[in-house]
Order: structure tokens, then C-alpha cells, then sequence
């Protein structure tokens, strides 16, 4: 996986009005258009384990709130500001999973877990430094540095005795 975190530009989102799980949606969403071209009811359902009526309700919320546009039985299309919403939420995501998996050395699948959890609680300034350490940390042209290492020998110390 590469040490790069962020990718697509920064809008600057002042808050998040939107629920975690809205957010989740939005990020499914981008996710399944990146992977699929298009997103559909019955992928968001699979992918989130939810219901498919549960999808079309929030589909609409969404739909009422200007982020996604969708017609009956049609792929659902993240709107400009519905991209914005869910890159945000991507980034903060990747943040924290490469801060977890790199630098704290926290297994893959509770990264994964952890990383699904804390994405809705970060502050736009918290989220933005977490961004810009990683990036620091992990993408100097010398690697990792020295001390992550020496982090990473104590953890597994710590960890066989324990």
C-alpha cells in the first residue's frame, strides 16, 4: 500500500452536518462508482449490511439534502458537494488507518474496524493534522524513520510478555 495519504484536494469543510451514517453512505457510494462505475441499491445494501429499504430511505435523505442524485431503480450519482463530502470522509479514513497500521502498528482488520469508527469524530482541524503528520512521518525520502522502527521493536516486546 502506499504511504500517501489524502490524494484528492482538500475542500474546506467547516463541519460535518452529516451523521456518521450518511457519511458511511456517501463513502460506499464513492467506493462502489470508483470500483463498479456506478453504484446501486442493492450493492449499497450488500455493502453496508443493510436492508434495501433502508438504502432507498437514506438514498433519499440524501437525495433531499443535495448530495446525491438518483432516479427509481437507477444508479446512484454523488453531486459535486456530495464528492466533496465523501472524499473528506475517505481521507480522514486512510489517515487514521495508515496512522494506525504504519505507525502504531495495529493489526489490518482492527485498523480497518477502528478506522470505520473514529473517521466521524474527527475534528476538520484534527483530521487535517493527523493528514499532515502521517504524510510527514511515512513520506520522507528516507522511509521510515528510526524511531518508528525502535516503536514498532518495543510494541512486540510488550506484546510477547503481555
Amino acid at each position: 500500500m502506499s504511504t500517501a495519504v489524502g490524494g484528492r484536494g482538500r475542500s474546506a469543510l467547516s463541519s460535518r452536518p452529516h451523521s456518521p451514517n450518511m457519511e458511511d453512505y456517501l463513502e460506499a457510494i464513492r467506493t462502489l462508482a470508483d470500483e463498479h462505475g456506478v453504484a446501486r441499491v442493492t450493492q449499497l445494501s450488500e455493502a453496508l449490511h443493510v436492508s434495501k429499504p433502508s438504502v432507498t430511505a437514506a438514498v433519499a435523505k440524501l437525495a433531499s439534502e443535495g448530495l446525491v442524485r438518483h432516479e427509481k431503480y437507477g444508479a446512484i450519482e454523488l453531486t459535486r458537494r456530495g464528492v466533496e463530502v465523501a472524499d473528506d470522509v475517505w481521507r480522514r479514513h486512510e489517515a487514521l488507518w495508515m496512522f494506525l497500521t504504519e505507525i502504531l502498528g495495529v493489526a489490518e482488520e482492527t485498523a480497518q474496524s477502528d478506522a470505520c469508527k473514529l473517521e466521524h469524530y474527527l475534528s476538520p482541524d484534527s483530521s487535517d493534522r493527523l493528514i499532515r503528520f502521517v504524510g510527514h512521518v511515512l513520506g520522507g525520502e528516507a522511509g521510515k524513520p528510526h524511531w518508528l522502527d525502535e516503536f514498532a521493536e518495543a510494541n512486540s516486546a510488550q506484546a510477547s510478555r503481555e
